[in-house]
């Protein structure tokens, strides 16, 4: 039983999540300092050059209403980044293999001078003997 847990562990894909892991908490903390330090300032309120202070009160408990939204800028901002510059260039990547899979060569092609069906990657005519142009094989 330890053999198995230990296997468990070792195995590529716990290590990778947990470096996922730190490695998205660490871009969460630049992403929570980018939204802070240059985004707030740029939709900040007139006289009001951080978010994280917008409170009201009501019967005495406080509400801070800005913090909500400096989350939530940095929610949009994570997310427009994952969608950029992760989600949209592996559905590129993804779409290309799909299609390079989906296409198999033909099996025959027409010799251009007798016009006699021949293999694809034939690199003479079996009928007249022509030399044919050369194609990648695949």
């Amino acid at each position: 039983m330890l053999k198995d847990f230990k296997d468990f562990i070792l195995r590529g894909n716990v290590i990778e999540l947990a470096i996922a892991f730190v490695v998205g908490t660490a871009f969460a903390t630049v992403i929570k300092a980018l939204v802070t330090d240059m985004f707030t300032p740029l939709l900040s309120i007139p006289g009001h050059v951080s978010f994280a202070n917008l409170h009201f009160t009501v019967n005495g408990s406080t509400f801070y209403y800005g913090d909500f939204l400096n989350t939530v800028i940095a929610f949009l901002v994570v997310a427009a980044a994952m969608f950029f510059l992760v989600v949209r260039p592996i559905a590129v990547v993804t779409a290309r293999l799909k299609k390079r899979q989906g296409e198999a060569p033909p099996e025959t092609k027409e010799c251009p001078e007798c016009l006699s069906t021949i293999p694809y990657l034939a690199r003479r005519c079996s009928q007249c003997t022509a030399e044919q142009p050369e194609v990648a094989a695949t």
